[in-house]
């Protein structure tokens, strides 16, 4: 099913570049600008670890949009949902850690709504593959009765 995986790697692109721009929108804060600087953001100090843990965060969506497009169907719809379903649990927790400026909650609406339409899509995948299979047979059986 090409048109899924076309579609699920392009909401994986649109999440993408809206996590990258909201960190970047981040850095224009002042106040969190000189935070990140002195190495704490109120109580969470910003170690090695951290930013490790802030890389391999931020790679599953960047490799989701090429997993998108090159995993079989059955992997490829178990990785979706299940990143889909990670990045999603962890945008909404981020919004309960401290009250969220309003930028960040505009580009969190807009990354839990792209994680959430991939889990549907990619949830939905096997049952839109099942009734393209049964139309394509259905098909198949009139042309071969003519």
């Amino acid at each position: 099913m090409e048109g899924f995986r076309s579609k699920l790697s392009t909401i994986w692109i649109v999440a993408t570049l809206n996590y990258l721009y909201c960190d970047v929108v981040t850095l224009m804060d002042p106040a969190l600008l000189k935070q990140f600087l002195a190495g704490d953001i109120g109580s969470l100090h910003i170690s090695q670890g951290f930013l490790l843990g802030a890389g391999i965060l931020v790679e599953i969506p960047i490799a989701m949009v090429l997993l998108s497009r090159i995993l079989g169907d059955r992997p490829n719809r178990i990785a979706n949902i299940v990143a889909g379903t990670t990045m999603t649990a962890v945008q909404v927790l981020s919004l309960m850690v401290k009250t969220p400026a309003l930028y960040y909650i505009f580009f969190s609406v807009i990354e839990i709504a792209c994680t959430s339409a991939i889990v549907w899509y990619a949830w939905k995948w096997r049952t839109d593959e099942r009734a393209a299979s049964s139309k394509i047979e259905s098909l198949r059986s009139a042309s071969v009765a003519r």
